[in-house]
């Protein structure tokens, strides 16, 4: 199967990328399946319905994945378990809306199991990912699996990588919206990387304009947070895969 998963789409130029690149992307990479994490679609902060159901409907994006930003629009908790394809960490405590995994069929009638984890190194409180993992695949089968670790603490993404070898197809970071450099197959046939990057403007700090994020730093109380507009970049991850293992993984990077 021929994979692409997207990082953190960053408020309206995140989107622009998508919106101009999936399509093209599709056609280069003979896509079959196709992930992104967008809890930063909205104005750099949740997603709204009206985004989730335009890539799910009109873009062919198979499944989002989100993490801490995941409930910031108001009233997207009511949206969440009408919606499947839309994930939340699968770790978050019991009744949180919606769901953290889903099993899709593929067109050739593969199935893929999704599961979006959250960290809990410097993030918010959430329960065990490794032991929530476990608990998942446990209960779940399917042909192919794919992990979005949801974190901030680069050993701790590491770690899920080497947990999660040679049970799962891929294990792939979000989050930080920096790519890292260390895209690579582990032996047991996991597609691993500790952070995609960002679908979005790279001209400021994580998408944000630089000015409010020094504030942060230098300042008892910060600026407001707003999207930056510049050096606009969509970042992704390409996956071919035979039978449950990953046999290749590439960056994928494009620029408007």
């Amino acid at each position: 199967m021929r994979i692409l998963i997207l990082g953190d789409v960053v408020g309206e130029p995140g989107r622009r990328l998508l919106e101009t690149f999936l399509p093209e992307l599709r056609q280069e990479l003979g896509l079959e399946f196709v992930v992104v994490n967008g809890e930063n679609a909205a104005h750099g902060h949740g997603i709204t319905e009206r985004i989730a159901r335009q890539w799910l409907d009109e873009f062919g994006v198979d499944v989002i994945t989100t993490g801490n930003h995941a409930f910031d629009v108001k009233d997207i908790g009511t949206f969440f378990p009408k919606e499947p394809r839309l994930l939340r960490p699968a770790n978050y405590p019991p009744g949180t809306p919606g769901a953290g995994h889903v099993k899709l069929h593929t067109p050739s009638g593969q199935e893929v199991l999704v599961i979006n984890l959250m960290g809990r190194v410097h993030m918010p409180p959430c329960d065990d990912p490794f032991r929530c993992a476990d608990a998942i695949l446990a209960k779940e089968r399917a042909d192919l699996v794919l992990v979005d670790m949801h974190a901030e603490a680069t050993s701790e993404a590491q770690a899920m990588g080497y947990y999660l070898e040679g049970r799962v197809a891929a294990v792939v970071g979000t989050h930080t919206h920096v790519p890292t450099l260390d895209a690579k197959l582990l032996p047991g046939g996991t597609a691993y990387v500790t952070d995609i990057g960002m679908v979005g403007p790279h001209d400021g700090v994580i998408g944000m304009k630089k000015e409010a994020s020094l504030s942060r730093f230098l300042k008892a109380k910060s600026d407001r947070f707003e999207v930056t507009e510049g050096d606009l970049q969509l970042h992704g991850l390409f996956i071919v895969t035979e039978g449950k293992r990953a046999i290749r993984v590439e960056r994928v990077m494009k620029r408007l």
